[in-house]
């Protein structure tokens, strides 16, 4: 396996407040990772660095053994925890629009997913339900063959049908070689589908280790172990 994400003693402060403490983590090819955490822990925060959202104060991150920057905008695809569509488009229009602006964009699994979920390509985005809209949002990210999909709370917001139908895009969609980072506080809802899991805590990482050790060792669930860890 080799190294997709790393990062390196990563800091990001807002004035005096520290969003992000001294983090470092590594995460390899092929992995479905958790990432876990109370509200104010730092994930967000995270996650929009590695988008090259927002600067580390220290530190640094890498993708693919590359800064963060434009071309690992070309090797990440993010799906950020609100809407981030124009409403007044047409779903066959927003496809159209990743497909010329990301070169890796898989148009025909895009219409596949799409037609599979019964979505018409000619509606407009802001005719659908607000579950068909994640829906579509979480398709446009995973038709990119990308190698790493970093998704913040995917099923937020949705019902359990729905949830169902997310973790599955997710699991038969992705690039093998890749690796998918998944920020939720749904995790009973995606735990079976984890390979890793990184808990975070007032910005740095308390815990990164396989599911399946984490069960072996402590006899509990993922699930478990963060309402104990973090006393819910």
């Amino acid at each position: 396996m080799s190294e997709i994400l790393r990062c390196q003693g990563v800091t990001k402060k807002y004035g005096s407040l520290v969003a992000v403490n001294n983090l470092s983590l590594s995460i390899e090819s092929g992995k479905i990772v958790g990432l876990l955490g109370p509200n104010g822990s730092g994930k967000t925060t995270l996650i929009k660095m590695i988008n090259g959202l927002l600067q580390p104060n220290e530190g640094e991150i890498t993708v693919c053994g590359q800064k963060i920057g434009v071309e690992t905008k070309k090797l990440v695809s993010y799906l950020p925890d609100n809407n981030f569509l124009i409403d007044s488009m047409t779903v066959k229009q927003i496809v159209e629009m990743f497909a010329d602006f990301y070169s890796d964009f898989r148009s025909e699994l895009a219409y596949s997913m799409l037609e599979r979920l019964g979505v018409d390509k000619k509606r407009k985005l802001k005719t659908l339900s607000k579950g068909n809209k994640e829906k579509v949002s979480l398709i446009l990210v995973m038709s990119r063959n990308a190698l790493l999909y970093v998704l913040d709370e995917p099923i937020a917001g949705v019902d359990p049908a729905t949830r169902d139908y997310i973790i599955s895009t997710i699991i038969n969609n992705y690039n093998p070689e890749a690796s998918v980072i998944i920020s939720t506080h749904l995790i009973s809802d995606i735990e079976e589908v984890l390979d890793d899991v990184i808990f975070i805590r007032q910005g740095s990482v308390i815990l990164h280790k396989s599911a399946d050790t984490i069960r072996e060792e402590t006899g509990r669930s993922v699930d478990m172990l963060f309402r104990e860890a973090f006393r819910w």
